[in-house]
């Protein structure tokens, strides 16, 4: 058996200067697309986990990678100690890419093994066994469109959304979030975690991207100032036609382009690929509300 862990985009993230505890308030839009990555299970194993994949050389396998944390975590959970499963990741996310890539491979990995193994634990107990993992993980359980806010993993669902065409692009830089988010203190004056004014709805494509350009990405500045191939991509993907808004995701250093349709995201993907042959570039779709 196997699980997919969808890449996550955030389409808006505003976040606050930090708290007493040291963490950031935030309040971000996020959707999941059909491309990421995928997490296989044999039973009778004898706890092995294995990395394969075009990222897989830069992704470590030892404790502190969190699918054998979401693993190791789910077992004692659920007092299932002498289980014994392989797993097997297939890395198609770039690391340290602002698409919640760990965050969703561990999400993939307590639903798959819960599944697998039949074991009597709801999604409210998966929730809570992925929350010292990331406040992300909320949001990559859920795996549908949601508006994160408090440390991002307190979730309530946005107006019903379009699916929506983006073509992601990543220059090949890392862009960890610790070092974003210091740049983002020493040199930015926090805006705060504001919610956004949301429209009556939105009915297509051009009417999110009209929603979008009054909010904003707030660790954008901060990661292009640490990383300026992020803000060469960002350049790249604004001037083209079939751009109706280009924006990072996270905390970098993939941004995305939001199109009109399919056609247009393809053709665009196709430009950006041949001109930077170095370059992550991958045409998805974000699901909305039949998703």
């Amino acid at each position: 058996m196997e699980a997919f862990a969808p890449a996550k985009v955030n389409l808006f993230l505003h976040v606050g200067a930090p708290g007493a505890d040291g963490y950031h308030p935030v309040c971000s839009l996020m959707m999941f697309a059909d491309v990421g990555d995928t997490v296989s299970i044999s039973v009778d194993g004898e706890l092995r986990f294995t990395v394969e994949g075009p990222f897989a050389s830069e992704l470590g396998v030892g404790g502190d990678n969190l699918v054998i944390r979401a693993r190791d975590a789910l077992l004692a959970a659920a007092g299932a100690r002498g289980a014994t499963p392989d797993l097997v990741l297939r890395k198609g996310l770039p690391i340290a890419s602002g698409l919640g890539g760990g965050s969703s491979d561990a999400a993939a990995t307590l639903r798959l093994i819960r599944d697998t193994l039949a074991l009597d634990l709801d999604d409210e107990a998966l929730a809570e066994i992925g929350r010292p993992m990331g406040a992300d993980m909320a949001a990559c359980l859920r795996a549908r469109p949601v508006v994160g806010t408090g440390r991002g993993d307190v979730l309530s669902s946005p107006l019903p959304l379009p699916d929506l065409n983006v073509v992601l692009v990543n220059p090949g830089r890392p862009s960890p979030t610790g070092a974003v988010y210091r740049a983002y203190d020493k040199a930015m004056a926090a805006q705060g975690a504001n919610a956004p004014a949301w429209p009556s709805g939105f009915a297509r494509a051009r009417d999110v991207a009209a929603f979008l350009a009054t909010t904003r990405n707030d660790l954008q500045a901060p990661a292009v100032a640490l990383e300026p191939a992020i803000g060469e991509v960002l350049g790249r993907l604004a001037a083209e036609p079939e751009t109706l808004l280009a924006r990072m995701s996270g905390s970098g250093a993939t941004c995305f382009a939001l199109c009109a349709d399919r056609a247009g995201a393809a053709a665009l993907a196709r430009r950006v690929e041949l001109e930077y042959p170095e370059w992550w570039v991958r045409t998805c779709a974000l699901g909305g509300a039949g998703h």
